[in-house]
């Protein structure tokens, strides 16, 4: 039993569940903050992967449960397996999560965490093929699939819970066991019975306001251009041939760059992976302060004692003008117009809540006829929650006028 502060006790009733929680390759997630650089906003926000993932395979664990009340069968097996591939699907995680994803390593965090699944699974002889079609969706009932990775799926809706109670911020609270409780299997589908309707419409309420309350919060994405901008100038600087004190494993994927083809033909690409977590880059940075470069001081000085950059945002696209006014101002405080790469940001964030036409969520109303949320619900506002919302932003250092 995992005492989760979410939900209280987590069981654990699988052998070889409790196998792959006590792994090195699952126990790595432990290294690796959940919301990545939002505790610079939300001092409470220092959740990692490895509780999400358990809260998530707890959910599913109620998911599966509460449908074979109503009537769809599932083996023992299946439950296994689908419990295995929510547990299992944030492997591929790098340090700081989304924040460097991209950054450090151009490969997908899916299409890792899907290699170390089938590096897993040889290492226990077979035993997750179950677990890895379902998470691949190669299996023939797809509506576990769904239950992993879809816009109603487990890991949404511990996230968000997860998320809300670390952080602090109350609106992104949902409601889950009402939520589990009101799914069922249509045809192979996941659908909401229509008493969960208002239920869902929460949710999807939730998680608009907590993609511009918090992860996509002014403060917090200043934060992470900066970490990003670190990592890129310390690279620049590694491939110039200056001397970068970082661990070996960092320092491989420093001076590299990798394909997912690579991952797939050399496997100690996955072992070099597999050493990296938050700790390695909070070194790194540590050892870096002093490197003499003034750019890369500059960030690190910065980003270690929270004198962020400013990041202004908009609904209108920044206008070239007022670009060219901030690095103006850059050049004039001396800096050079190669330095003003890591220090000068346009950039865009998009918002929606749920896109329809995309693994949508069906509602099985009482006559028996399944439409789409969208159509189900009355709320006044779901067309703003059905629309892609995107905002533009500038960032600097503050020393900009």
């Amino acid at each position: 039993m995992i005492n989760d502060p979410i939900y209280g006790f987590v069981t654990i009733d699988s052998e070889l569940i409790l196998e792959l929680v006590n792994h090195p390759i699952f126990l790595r997630l432990t290294r690796i903050k959940q919301m990545g650089m939002s505790s610079f906003v939300y001092p409470g926000a220092q959740h990692t992967r490895f509780s999400h993932a358990l809260g998530a395979m707890h959910l599913m664990k109620l998911a599966l449960e509460s449908l074979k009340r109503k009537g769809t069968k599932i083996t023992k097996k299946e439950k296994e397996a689908a419990m295995i591939a929510i547990l299992l699907h944030d492997l591929g995680h790098g340090p700081f999560s989304h924040s460097l994803e991209y950054i450090l390593i151009n490969v997908h965090h899916e299409e890792l965490t899907s290699l170390l699944m089938h590096k897993l699974n040889a290492e226990f002889d077979g035993a997750l093929n179950l677990a890895i079609s379902i998470f691949e969706g190669t299996y023939k009932r797809n509506f576990f699939h769904r239950l992993v990775s879809s816009q109603l799926d487990m890991d949404r809706l511990d996230y968000l819970q997860r998320d809300c109670y670390f952080s602090g911020v109350v609106e992104g609270s949902v409601g889950a066991d009402r939520i589990i409780r009101m799914l069922d299997v249509h045809n192979d589908e996941i659908v909401v019975l229509e008493k969960g309707i208002y239920s869902i419409d929460r949710f999807l309420n939730a998680r608009r306001m907590m993609y511009w309350q918090v992860y996509l919060h002014k403060t917090g994405l200043a934060a992470e251009i900066m970490l990003q901008s670190i990592i890129k100038r310390a690279r620049e600087l590694m491939k110039e041939g200056k001397n970068m004190l970082c661990d070996s494993d960092l320092n491989f994927f420093m001076i590299n760059d990798f394909s997912k083809e690579d991952f797939v033909r050399n496997d100690q690409l996955l072992e070099h992976f597999l050493q990296l977590d938050d700790y390695n880059i909070w070194s790194a940075i540590k050892q870096w302060k002093n490197s003499g470069d003034k750019i890369l001081d500059y960030l690190i000085e910065g980003l270690l004692h929270r004198k962020l950059f400013h990041l202004e945002m908009s609904s209108e696209k920044i206008s070239q003008k007022k670009l060219k006014s901030v690095e103006k101002d850059l050049l004039a405080k001396g800096f050079s117009k190669k330095d003003l790469t890591y220090l000068s940001f346009i950039g865009e964030v998009s918002n929606s809540a749920y896109t329809s036409g995309r693994q949508n969520i069906k509602v099985k109303m009482n006559n028996g006829d399944v439409i789409d949320i969208s159509e189900a619900s009355d709320l006044p506002n779901i067309e703003v929650l059905t629309k892609i919302v995107t905002k533009y932003y500038l960032c600097q250092p503050k020393i900009v006028s």
